[in-house]
C-alpha cells in the first residue's frame, strides 16, 4: 500500500557508505578476516593489544573459535570511560519509560556514576570475573547499569525477560547457576503490576 509508506527524508544520501563500499568490505571480511577485523579493531581501546585475530579450528570433534585471544579490553571501558573526556556531558541514554511522561536523559559521566555504583554493589556481595549473574529487571535504566557493571568486573551477565513466570526463570538460573541474581520488587506495565521478587523467590524453591 504505498498510503503506508513513509519518504525517505532529505539528508539520507550523505550517509557514512553508500551500498559499493558495503559490498567490498563484506567481500573483504570473507576473503582476508584478519586484515578485515584486525583493522575494524583498532577502533576500540585495548588494554593489552592482541597480536592474532582469529585462532579457529573446525575439525569435526574439536572445534575452537578464538579471537583476539591474547589481547585485553573492557567492554564498559570502550562504553563509557574512554567518551568522558570529550563527550562527558553528551547524552549516552535516552530512556522512556511506558508512561511517555516519565523520561530520563542519561550523560556518560551520569553512566559513569551509576555504573561504578552498581559495580561496588555487585562486587560488595563477592561477585569478580569469571562469575554469572542473573539479571531480571524491568527495562529500566538500572538493566544497563547493571549490564555494564558485569562488564567492568569481568563477570557474565545472563539476561532474563522481566516478567517470565517463575518455572522459566529457574530453568534459566539452573543453566546459568549464578554468583548473584539482580531482580526489582516489581514492574510497572501499562495495565498491570508484575511481582518479581515472589517470582525469583518461588523459582530459587524450584
Amino acid at each position: 500500500d504505498a498510503a503506508a509508506l513513509h519518504p525517505v527524508p532529505p539528508g539520507w544520501d550523505n550517509a557514512r557508505i553508500t551500498p559499493e563500499r558495503y559490498a567490498a568490505m563484506y567481500a573483504e571480511s570473507v576473503n582476508d578476516p584478519d586484515a578485515f577485523w584486525g583493522r575494524v579493531a583498532q577502533r576500540l581501546d585495548w588494554i593489552t593489544p592482541f597480536t592474532r585475530v582469529k585462532n579457529t579450528d573446525f575439525t569435526l570433534g574439536n572445534v575452537s573459535i578464538k579471537w583476539f585471544e591474547d589481547g585485553r579490553t573492557n567492554v564498559a571501558y570502550n562504553c563509557i570511560d574512554r567518551h568522558l573526556a570529550s563527550r562527558g556531558d553528551q547524552v549516552a541514554i535516552i530512556w522512556e519509560g511506558d508512561d511517555p511522561s516519565e523520561s530520563k536523559h542519561i550523560t556518560y559521566r551520569q553512566l559513569h556514576s551509576e555504573v561504578g555504583k552498581m559495580a561496588n554493589v555487585l562486587r560488595n556481595r563477592g561477585v569478580s570475573k569469571g562469575d554469572r549473574v542473573t539479571i531480571y529487571l524491568p527495562m529500566i535504566p538500572e538493566a544497563a547499569y547493571a549490564m555494564l557493571a558485569c562488564a567492568r568486573l569481568g563477570a557474565i551477565h545472563s539476561v532474563v525477560f522481566g516478567g517470565f513466570a517463575a518455572k522459566e526463570l529457574a530453568s534459566r538460573i539452573d543453566d546459568c547457576a549464578p554468583k548473584l541474581i539482580l531482580t526489582a520488587s516489581c514492574g510497572i506495565e501499562p495495565t498491570r503490576l508484575v511481582q518479581y521478587k515472589p517470582l525469583v523467590d518461588q523459582a530459587i524453591e524450584q
